[in-house]
């Protein structure tokens, strides 16, 4: 059996945001897989989460510990002394990462990639390297914008030294952090 497809068709390429987008969603991925750390997706984003993460054992109390997280990405960081200053957040989706409190604890995750996508990933005979950092901030104790715009951004401080690790990731979701079973 033959199939012909007219010109063009399977050609497509990701724009540029999504092409960027699914990359930082990728990039945290393999930071939990690497983790051990389960990944789970709602089927739809209605409350502004992306992704979540679940350890798939107990800590202490607690069976199965998780976190939500907002993925940014973002091509051209701006820094001022020592944060990173984002303004990709709109006054509706900063509510949905702040108007708790939250069974399950809610971050911004910011992938900061270099403009050329090109540039995303380098193999090397080390190994696969990714390009550039991730950084997370959360939410906790902050207030909801009351009547919250789709049009007003929200100027957000990451702190620089909250880069996501490994290591990082597995705190913040509350799992153990020594070495993986």
């Amino acid at each position: 059996m033959r199939i012909e497809r007219s010109a063009g068709e399977g050609d497509c390429v990701l724009d540029q945001r999504n092409h960027q987008g699914k990359f930082a969603e990728d990039y945290v991925r393999v930071l939990a897989s690497a983790a051990g750390l389960l990944v789970y997706k709602d089927d739809l984003d209605h409350d502004g989460i992306d992704l979540g993460f679940r350890y798939a054992g107990r800590t202490g109390y607690i069976s199965s510990p998780a976190i939500e997280v907002q993925v940014k990405s973002w091509s051209k960081p701006l820094s001022k002394g020592p944060d990173l200053q984002f303004r990709g957040l709109d006054e509706v989706q900063y509510n949905k990462l702040v108007a708790g409190p939250f069974l399950v604890p809610r971050y911004l995750f910011l992938v900061v990639v270099p403009p050329e996508s090109d540039r995303y990933a380098r193999v090397e005979t080390e190994g696969l390297t990714l390009s550039r950092l991730c950084y997370y901030r959360g939410f906790e104790g902050e207030q909801p914008i009351a009547s919250p715009s789709a049009k007003r951004q929200v100027p957000i401080q990451v702190p620089l030294g909250n880069v996501l690790t490994v290591r990082a990731l597995r705190e913040l979701v509350g799992a153990p952090t020594g070495p993986l079973a």
